[in-house]
């Protein structure tokens, strides 16, 4: 599918990726749908595997983005079972007529292999990815007490990204969060600032006790959505403001159904407090907007003759600076057969199913291409999603 569109000419496209282990494929889809209408970001921010995924978004040219997301994505998950291809085509074979008796074997086969994939990762790890560490979960070093190494994905980061483009920070802007485990503060690294590593990445994604802390100069860092998983106020809070563009792609769902058993319960614990309430968040930054608007008119208000006198009057005007900001808000959606374990569960055709929901999502976003205008005026920030309407 591809088609032209009319994008409006932001100074800043920023893409904001939240963090989500193997889900994280559903954010690789959306990229694969901005390209099919040329639409290039030139801010990723990222945590955890949001992160991995903006190294690769990062580290490549528009021309070869998508297809080395794809080989990455192939790369840490497994390859295709060729048991669950078998079952899946002899359900296929009943036919139209027998269409619900086929879902509800589908449903269950999927359950199955799941389950059978996320066990395989907490059993063996992933190619490419982590790996079971030999006496887990050790002791004495923050890099060595956890249950996993994570080495394995810096040669995959490096196979798959261009790190002199990834520091090129006039080509693309790259912000990474992290939580510094000695004061638990949350931090970003940024190509703006300092030269990205692997390790960088890494530390993005070292969620304990699974991953170990990563030392970057003299510090521990873990993953960043211990304490927060969504990177957007970075990009709101960042000076000068810029009239902006977001991509605000979310793994976790906040909205969900009240759980009846153990095993929902486990799993909607997990979207609660990984999604880090975006909607709330969201809805935060939009009062803040309109606040910084108003102040804004009233400072212009004010005769010119009168703020000459008082330099306040410009370091008010330089933080408030009325910039516009469209947020475009994509969420995750679970599939029914999906657990408490789909964080963990790189099978390759679930990976699939996460992508295919990813590109759904955006081309479905931009069949109404004036999701993408300016705010009109008036309003400095405005949200589109299409899973939430208002």
């Amino acid at each position: 599918m591809a088609k032209t569109i009319k994008i409006p000419n932001y100074p800043r496209t920023a893409l904001v990726l939240q963090g989500g282990g193997a889900l994280g494929a559903y954010q690789a889809g959306v990229i694969e749908g901005l390209r099919e209408v040329g639409l290039h970001p030139n801010w990723v921010a990222g945590i955890s595997i949001g992160a991995l995924n903006c190294a690769i978004i990062a580290g490549n040219p528009p021309e070869t983005r998508v297809e080395n997301l794809r080989e990455f994505w192939k790369t840490i998950c497994r390859p295709p079972s060729t048991a669950a291809n078998a079952m899946f085509s002899a359900l296929n074979m009943f036919g139209p007529a027998a269409t619900e008796m086929v879902e509800m074997a589908r449903n269950t086969t999927e359950k199955m292999f799941g389950s059978m994939a996320a066990m395989r990762a907490i059993m063996e790890g992933q190619q490419g990815f982590f790996t079971p560490r030999p006496f887990a979960p050790g002791r004495g070093s923050p890099a060595s007490t956890s249950f996993y190494e994570t080495n394995a994905i810096i040669g995959t980061l490096e196979r798959y990204a261009d790190f002199d483009r990834i520091n090129n920070s006039k080509e693309m802007r790259v912000s990474v969060g992290a939580t510094n485990v000695r004061t638990g503060n949350f931090v970003y690294f940024d190509n703006t600032e300092t030269t990205l590593t692997p390790q960088h990445f890494l530390a993005s994604g070292a969620l304990p006790p699974g991953f170990p802390a990563v030392e970057i100069d003299g510090e521990f860092y873990w993953d960043g959505g211990c304490v927060s998983n969504t990177p957007l106020d970075y990009i709101m809070n960042c000076i000068p403001h810029k009239d902006t563009l977001v991509f605000q792609v979310d793994l976790w769902s906040a909205e969900g159904k009240v759980p009846t058993d153990i095993m929902e319960i486990m799993e909607r614990m997990k979207d609660i407090q990984y999604s880090s309430k975006t909607r709330g968040v969201t809805n935060s930054v939009k009062a803040l907007q309109k606040m910084r608007q108003m102040m804004w008119d009233m400072i212009e208000m004010v005769p010119a003759s009168v703020r000459k006198k008082d330099p306040r009057f410009d370091e008010m005007a330089k933080a408030l600076y009325g910039a516009r900001y469209n947020c475009i808000h994509l969420i995750y959606k679970n599939k029914p057969t999906e657990g408490n374990y789909k964080d963990f569960e790189f099978s390759h055709e679930t990976m699939s199913q996460h992508w295919d929901a990813g590109l759904a999502d955006m081309r479905n976003t931009l069949e109404d291409p004036s999701c993408l205008d300016l705010p009109p005026p008036g309003e400095n920030f405005v949200t589109h999603d299409i899973h939430h309407k208002e």
